[in-house]
C-alpha cells in the first residue's frame, strides 16, 4: 500500500518523465500527419465563412475602449482562442479515454517506472504542442490577413498555450470520471454555448447584466479577452486575472487527473 501510495501521489514531483508519452504520441502521428494538421483548417474555415463572408454586411466594428476595427479583426482572436479550446478537449477528453478503457495504454506504462503524474504532464504536453501548432500557423493566417494591428500579438501564441493548458487539464480530469462514449456529450454540452456565447461573434456588452456576469466567469472567455487584447494592442493589467485563472484551472486539473489515474490503475 504505501508503494502505491507514493506512486499516486504527484509529491514530489519528477521532472522529464512525461516526456516518453510525449515520445510515443510523437512516433504515432508521424505516419498520420494528415489527420494531424486537418485541426488547423476548422478554424480557419470559421475565420473565411464569418469574419470575412458576414464580415461584408457588418462592416466595421467599434470595441468598448472606442478603438474601431474590421468585423473580422474581432472575430479572428477568438476563433484562435476557440481553435486552442478544441484542440486541447480533443486531445485530453477523446484520445485519453480510448487509451484508457481500450488500449490499455497506462496501464503498461504504470507497470515501468513511470507515475500517474508523469502520465498527465505528458499527454497534457503533448495536447500543447500540438495546440501550439495549429495557433501559430493561424496567427499567421491572421498576419498574411492584415488582420493583426499591434506588435502586443507576439504575445497571442503564448495565450493560445496558456488556453490549451487550462482545458487540456480540465478536459484530462473530466475524462477520468467518464463510464461510456455516452457522457462525452456532456462535453459537446459545455463546449458548444461557451464557442457560441464567450464574446466570440460579438462583445459581452450586449447581454443583460445577469447573463453578461454568467459569460464572463467561462474559461473561453478568459482567453477571447487575452488573444483580442494583444492582437488589437488593446492591452491592461486586468488580463493578468485572465491569465491567472487559465493557470489555476490547468494546474488544478492536471492534479486531479494524476489523483484520479492513480486509484483507477493502481488499485
Amino acid at each position: 500500500m504505501a508503494t502505491i501510495a507514493a506512486r499516486v501521489l504527484p509529491v514530489p514531483v519528477r521532472l522529464g518523465g512525461g516526456r516518453h508519452l510525449v515520445e510515443r504520441n510523437f512516433l504515432l502521428y508521424r505516419r498520420s500527419w494528415v489527420v494531424f494538421l486537418s485541426g488547423f483548417f476548422e478554424p480557419v474555415f470559421y475565420l473565411l465563412s464569418i469574419g470575412v463572408g458576414v464580415a461584408q454586411l457588418v462592416g466595421s466594428f467599434t470595441l468598448s475602449d472606442g478603438t474601431t476595427i474590421a468585423y473580422a479583426a474581432f472575430v479572428a482572436p477568438a476563433m484562435l482562442a476557440s481553435s486552442a479550446m478544441n484542440g486541447a478537449i480533443f486531445d485530453s477528453t477523446y484520445n485519453i479515454f480510448f487509451r484508457m478503457k481500450y488500449a490499455k495504454l497506462y496501464d503498461s506504462i504504470l507497470a515501468t517506472p513511470l507515475r500517474p503524474w508523469d502520465v498527465a504532464t505528458g499527454e497534457v504536453t503533448w495536447a500543447l504542442l500540438r495546440g501550439a501548432i495549429y495557433s501559430a500557423m493561424f496567427i499567421v493566417v491572421m498576419l498574411i490577413m492584415g488582420l493583426i494591428t499591434s506588435w502586443w500579438a507576439l504575445l497571442a501564441l503564448p495565450a493560445s498555450v496558456l488556453i490549451g493548458f487550462a482545458f487540456a487539464g480540465a478536459g484530462m480530469a473530466l475524462t477520468t470520471f467518464m463510464r461510456s462514449w455516452q457522457d462525452f456529450e456532456f462535453v459537446q454540452l459545455a463546449i458548444m454555448p461557451m464557442f457560441l456565447f464567450s464574446a466570440t461573434f460579438y462583445p459581452v456588452e450586449t447581454y443583460p447584466g445577469a447573463i453578461r456576469w454568467l459569460v464572463e466567469i467561462t474559461p473561453l472567455y478568459q482567453g477571447v479577452v487575452l488573444e483580442r487584447a494583444f492582437s488589437t494592442g488593446n492591452v491592461s493589467w486586468s488580463l493578468v486575472v485572465n491569465a491567472l485563472y487559465l493557470a489555476a484551472m490547468g494546474t488544478f486539473g492536471m492534479y486531479v487527473a494524476s489523483r484520479r489515474l492513480g486509484k483507477l490503475l493502481l488499485k
